[in-house]
């Protein structure tokens, strides 16, 4: 897992409006709709992903394992629904880079092991979906494969973010002696 959180990469989904602006404010009810709060497998969240935001109804169908969200400000704010960060582990996202996030939310996907990066000016940057990128997580950077251009620098991971990812979450870490 170490090996893995030095350098993500993967294709991006970056989340826009019909315009082709950022979504600011995506709240936890937009990621994954309270009519859904009844599923409690895991496994079956993923196709709920974004099924209350308009234009990215059927990101379920399309998202890949190994994919990688781009997002804009607020990302996840509103309620604490853990739904909202398993969705996209379920469809094996594999990191989202965000302007910024709810403060649950960012704590949840920390919490859950899903690698969570703060980048101001990542949401207008040089960057569409499909494009890859590389995310490297002790310096910040991040780079479009596809184009060869440097993207926004994201905040580095901090020490104890890493340690909880590469346990595979908080409650894994929990049962390991450190």
């Amino acid at each position: 897992m170490e090996k893995f959180l030095e350098k993500i990469s993967g294709r991006v989904w970056v989340i826009v409006d019909s315009n082709g602006k950022p979504i600011d404010d995506i709240d936890t009810d937009m990621i994954y709709h309270n009519r859904h709060l009844a599923v409690t497998d895991i496994s079956e969240m993923g196709q709920y992903a974004f099924g209350n935001l308009d234009g990215w109804r059927d990101f379920p169908q399309k998202a890949e394992n190994g994919d990688i969200l781009i997002v804009g400000k607020n990302f996840g704010a509103g309620s604490s629904r853990q739904h909202a960060v398993d969705c996209f582990i379920t469809l094996g996202i594999i990191a989202i880079v965000g302007e910024s996030f709810g403060a649950i939310y960012y704590r949840n996907a920390v919490n859950a092991g899903l690698p969570i990066f703060v980048a101001p000016g990542i949401a207008s940057a040089d960057i569409e979906s499909g494009n890859k990128i590389a995310i490297y997580s002790k310096t910040g950077k991040i780079t479009n494969l596809t184009t060869g251009l440097e993207l926004p620098s994201a905040a580095p991971m901090s020490r104890v973010q890493k340690q909880i990812i590469e346990a595979g979450g908080l409650l894994q870490l929990a049962k390991t002696d450190f």
